[in-house]
């Protein structure tokens, strides 16, 4: 059975939270440190500690900057915490929500071009799979800042993403994701939040320009809080290794964890939660988008190339409704069932070959009964049927009219008549393989 991994994204998403939130669902912090290799040796510490978001206890994972040897130690954080050597504290405490790429950090930073970081990666002691996973990322975290300034690639210096902390930050989730082991990664729409950033290049809306170009076309929006939510790293995980946006799917959770933010904010939890576990067995069934227009002004003979179309594209089914439309006007209602990812294509159809100037859709669940063909020989010749079965009964029989069809015409018979020969011709086979067991 295969496995799954949400991310329900009601607060954001960050670096920091994604690896907080899968050392609370029971990732070992040594391991992670293991796999993090030298990254975390030169001058670099990390650690994780048990902290309270809006009363939800959760994980909040740490880089540290190595104090020198003449340095003061500072006191231990209070609450319990995860085994890890104590260290100068080194997060970032802006008036955002979370550890963020994108603000000026308390102590100065290298900025780091693309080869140097992926030295710093070869570095680490992820698999060779996860070491090129963790390239890809920041390959494409550089060619959304090269493309923002416009810039060619191997002269972008990642600024803010391209200190060690937040490479640590990616790194480590590329093992974390490893950790988990699922097949399959949801992430819920995104909680962008808003208002506005600071960054190495000015003051931005949020969410800032390499985040949006980061996300695509996820779906996002934002809430109350009006702080930077996603983060650039954040929207680099999120985009790049969900397979689907939307809500949770059909799931035996086995493991949760709460990944913290920096801030406490009051109300909403400024937190990251991941649920881990088994697909659900489901029933044979899928989710699929209607779409629907009504049209009073158009060619009649118009509507035979439009269905035509729209089957081409992938419609699933396509049907005509005559219908009564405003002023008593005499129309018809064009409804077509496809599946979610076909819907755009779906739209430019309608618009291209009808005369409507607008649609409406949705999205519904839809159950359908197991089907398979088989062939029937008959008196006059073999015959395919369609099965339709639920939980491994047949509930329905029905003779492919295209081959009685043809055999009435071969036989120069009614087809209602070749159509009740291979009726009865099933319904003796099917008797006599129930008298068998």
């Amino acid at each position: 059975m295969s496995r799954v991994l949400y991310f329900d994204c009601f607060s954001g998403i960050a670096g920091d939270m994604v690896l907080g939130a899968c050392l609370d669902a029971g990732l070992p912090l040594d391991d992670l440190k293991q796999a993090l290799g030298s990254l975390a040796v030169d001058g670099y510490a990390v650690s994780a500690e048990r902290v309270l978001r809006a009363g939800v206890s959760a994980t909040k994972f740490h880089v540290h900057e190595r104090p020198a040897a003449s340095d003061p130690q500072p006191p231990a954080p209070s609450g319990p915490e995860h085994p890890a050597a104590h260290a100068h504290d080194h997060d970032h405490h802006h008036d955002h929500g979370h550890h963020h790429d994108h603000e000026s950090h308390h102590h100065p930073h290298p900025h780091r071009s693309l080869p140097e970081i992926f030295a710093l990666i070869d570095r680490s002691a992820l698999s060779a799979a996860g070491r090129d996973r963790a390239k890809e990322l920041f390959q494409r975290l550089a060619e959304a800042e090269a493309a923002i300034h416009q810039m060619p690639v191997e002269q972008v210096h990642l600024h803010e993403v391209g200190a060690l902390d937040s490479i640590i930050d990616i790194v480590g989730a590329v093992f974390a994701l490893e950790w988990a082991a699922a097949d399959r990664i949801v992430c819920s729409p995104l909680n962008v939040g808003g208002g506005m950033v600071n960054s190495a290049h000015g003051r931005f809306p949020v969410p800032a320009p390499a985040t949006v170009k980061l996300l695509g076309d996820a779906p996002v929006y934002s809430g109350p809080v009006q702080k930077e939510l996603v983060t650039p790293t954040g929207a680099l995980i999120a985009t790049s290794y969900a397979t689907a946006f939307g809500p949770i799917p059909a799931m035996s959770i086995e493991r949760v964890g709460y990944g913290a933010g920096d801030r406490d904010t009051p109300g909403t939890p400024n937190v990251l939660r991941v649920l881990i576990g088994r697909a659900a067995e489901q029933m044979p069934g899928d989710r699929v988008v209607v779409v629907e227009c009504e049209i009073d002004d158009m060619n009649p003979q118009l509507f035979g190339a439009a269905m035509e179309r729209l089957y081409a594209v992938g419609a699933l089914e396509v049907f005509y409704v005559p219908v009564q439309m405003k002023k008593n006007r005499p129309g018809t209602l064009l409804t077509v069932v496809a599946p979610p990812e076909r819907r755009q294509d779906i739209a430019d159809v309608v618009f291209g070959e009808t005369t409507t100037i607008g649609l409406r859709y949705y999205e519904v669940e839809r159950e359908c009964l197991a089907r398979e063909i088989v062939s029937i020989p008959t008196p006059l010749g073999p015959v395919r049927f369609k099965l339709a079965s639920r939980n491994g009964r047949v509930v329905n029989a029905v003779p492919e009219y295209e081959d009685c069809a043809a055999l009435a015409s071969t036989h120069d018979l009614p087809v209602k008549d070749v159509q009740a020969i291979a009726a009865h011709a099933y319904g003796a086979r099917h008797l006599e393989r129930s008298n068998a067991r």
